[in-house]
């Protein structure tokens, strides 16, 4: 059984995926707190309505082939998630640096904690599977 097709699972699949490029994100923040003229940036917020309408799109778009000897292919994404700088940012230094470590140490505690919910959710949502089976406790 392929869990991805249930809309609960693929919801928590793409919610895991977000968590973990926005950590990405927050850590090359964080890296880079001391680079002069460096500008923080954060993903957009994971939005399921947003995620459909991605999938849809990716699906409904191949690669345009002009002679039967082509191959279709799909297209390679680097990340599904957009990145988004601070407009307005807390603070800056006088190098022009815009990170704030607590405001990015913040970031990183909340990218956590959505990660451990994710993961219990996903646990919980496999053990009433298993116990709907039999295979439960």
């Amino acid at each position: 059984m392929d869990l991805n097709k249930l809309t609960l699972f693929g919801l928590m699949k793409g919610q895991m995926e977000w968590l973990g490029r926005r950590q990405e994100v927050l850590a090359q923040n964080v890296a880079n707190s001391d680079t002069p003229g460096y500008k923080p940036s954060d993903l957009k917020a994971f939005d399921f309505p947003d995620m459909v309408k991605r999938q849809q799109m990716d699906q409904s778009r191949g690669l345009m082939t002009t002679s039967p000897m082509h191959f279709a292919g799909t297209r390679a994404q680097t990340s599904p998630f957009a990145e988004v700088e601070d407009a307005a940012p807390y603070e800056t230094a006088p190098n022009g640096n815009a990170v704030v470590l607590e405001e990015q140490m913040a970031k990183l505690g909340e990218t956590q904690l959505q990660h451990r919910l994710t993961t219990e959710l996903y646990r919980k949502h496999i053990g009433m599977i298993q116990i709907a089976i039999g295979k439960g406790r």
